[in-house]
């Protein structure tokens, strides 16, 4: 039998051994492309799950730890691995609810309902990937059942570890990279840290790992933070609080949520049936908390001093790049969307993730209710985009993710929600622009689902970055820092020339029906350069297609080209 404590301290266990090698499962990635990379989602997945779990008592129960991990992760989820990631640690929390300790049979169980939940939850499953090393290992473990926990955990390990070198048989791409696959090798360094606590052998310390920096080109993110433009007279409620609300007898936390709002800002207020998680900025921490008590007990206090923080901020002096960083660790998106009752006059809402203030502007600009900050490099987390969905005051909320590694979080974001929820499956920010294009306030909502993504779909993406890593790609050799040119996610050509890739990838691109191409600059493209080169797209395509710009401000992408 194992304890909650055990339990508790073997997923904190795991994710720290994560979090320690989060830098190597990055390595894996086998497209050059910067992106939000595996090792880092997952760590930050589970390590929203550790920060709740260490405030757990030695007497928890294995049902009370699974719970919480299971609650926290499918919050902080990021990225489609740290969601199938939370989605198997759900499977442990359905499996142990109401047990007090579990034994090797229970962990089995915990683990076969992980992966059915994590298959369920992508449409079209791809082998050789973190669903086939846990979905190996649980039937490893099943046929262990009967053995003790470290035994069960040694053979469930020894089949994952087998599927994981198995992978490039399976995706012909790990195996030109000569890698394993990011996600796998992930799952088995938490489940890794988490056999260290069931062997006896403790908690895997946390090892001091670096801040991983913002990946961008050198001149990604200048002028973005403005501390030296600020005061800190300017700061009017002044501490960052959060609590836990245990709630009692069904309480409803809508009023609170009124309370909070009324009296302070940055409200955010995340509940399942039992708990709601209340953040707010307030000028008198002590009047939130009296007035939350009235609907339960309360746990997990935090109560920061934004002008102490403010203050030692600018008096380190921190650079761009460890700002930048914090940035990722920690994106700003549940704090920027304060709780909105629905209004049972307005039929429809919109979210949509974008970076850049440009595209902010525009996804607004079409009808977007909120944007959530977030992209290719920063994968917003479930909390985040659950937090915009709550702000909208609609009766149904149309999701933009507007990214492939954007979409279950979304998803996820979907179920937690108190109104209505439709996620788009938009791949792309042009995909996004042109379903908001075709929305129809007089359709319904499934019809207009259904329109506004046949629409999206027949928009050609562009894409103009670089190289984030050497790689060999469809048998070009692909060095650092080169300049690549994508068309609807393949590459398909790179070079030294911005400009000149970026009016090539737009021509290959314009088919005999095309009308409209669209040139969106990013944060590193001059205005001038900007123009010379949308001028340069025009006179290469042609004047039977209309060309037009649009300063996006994006990082990560020089371009991005839409082509109608």
């Amino acid at each position: 039998m194992i304890t909650g404590k055990t339990l508790r301290d073997a997923i904190l266990s795991g994710a720290n051994n994560i979090a320690n090698q989060r830098v190597r499962v990055d390595e894996l990635n086998v497209f050059p492309v910067p992106d939000g990379d595996t090792g880092t989602n997952m760590s930050m997945t589970i390590g929203a799950a550790g920060r709740e779990l260490e405030n757990l008592p030695d007497s928890c129960t294995v049902a009370e730890a699974s719970k919480v991990a299971a609650s926290a992760m499918l919050r902080g989820a990021r990225g489609n691995s740290g969601v199938i990631t939370s989605l198997l640690f759900r499977g442990f929390s359905k499996a142990l609810a109401g047990k007090q300790t579990a034994e090797a049979a229970d962990l089995a169980q915990a683990l076969q309902m992980g992966v059915d939940a994590a298959y369920k939850a992508v449409m079209k499953p791809t082998e050789g990937t973190i669903l086939t090393v846990t979905r190996l290992a649980a039937e490893a473990a099943v046929k262990s059942s009967a053995a003790e926990v470290p035994a069960l955990w040694a053979e469930m390990m020894a089949a994952a570890q087998t599927a994981l070198e198995d992978t490039p048989n399976l995706l012909p791409v790990l195996k030109k990279a000569g890698v394993v696959d990011a996600g796998g090798q992930g799952i088995l360094y938490v489940f890794e840290g988490m056999r260290s606590v069931f062997e006896g052998r403790g908690i895997v310390p946390a090892a001091e790992v670096t801040a991983k920096p913002k990946v961008s080109s050198d001149a990604a993110g200048k002028g973005v933070f403005t501390d030296d433009l600020m005061k800190v007279e300017d700061i009017k409620n002044g501490y960052c609080t959060q609590f836990l609300v245990h709630k009692e007898g069904g309480a409803s936390i809508t009023r609170l949520r009124a309370f909070l709002e009324s009296n302070g800002d940055s409200v955010v207020v995340i509940e399942d049936d039992d708990v709601a998680n209340c953040h707010v900025h307030t000028s008198d921490p002590g009047k939130m908390l009296t007035e939350a008590i009235k609907y339960g007990y309360l746990t997990n206090f935090k109560i920061e001093n934004m002008h102490e923080q403010f203050l030692a901020r600018q008096k380190q002096g921190k650079g761009l790049e460890k700002q930048a960083a914090a940035e990722q660790a920690a994106p700003e998106g549940a704090e920027s969307f304060a709780y909105a009752a629905v209004d049972p006059e307005r039929d429809y809402g919109f979210v949509a993730v974008a970076a850049g203030e440009g595209l902010k502007s525009v996804f607004t600009d079409l009808g977007v209710d909120a944007v959530v900050s977030g992209g290719q490099t920063m994968n917003p987390a479930t909390e985040d985009i659950l937090a915009a969905i709550q702000s909208v005051p609609a009766k149904t909320v149309l999701v933009l993710p507007n990214n492939k590694n954007i979409i279950m979080a979304a998803e996820q974001a979907q179920k937690l929600a108190d109104r209505t929820v439709l996620v788009l499956p938009t791949r792309t920010v042009p995909q996004g622009m042109t379903a908001m294009l075709n929305f129809d306030p007089d359709c319904a909502a499934e019809e207009n689902a259904v329109n506004m993504m046949a629409a999206a779909e027949k928009v050609g993406t562009g894409l103009v970055t670089y190289a984030a890593r050497d790689s060999e790609f469809d048998g070009k050799t692909i060095r650092q820092g080169e300049i690549m040119a994508l068309e609807n996610g393949k590459i398909v050509a790179t070079g030294t020339d911005i400009a000149k890739l970026t009016y090539r990838l737009a021509r290959s691109m314009k088919k005999k029906d095309s009308q409209f191409i669209t040139v969106i600059s990013g944060c590193d493209v001059s205005d001038e350069d900007a123009e010379r080169t949308t001028q340069l797209v025009q006179s290469k395509c042609g004047n039977s297609v209309e060309v037009s710009h649009i300063k996006g401000g994006q990082p990560v992408y020089y371009y991005m080209i839409s082509v109608e």
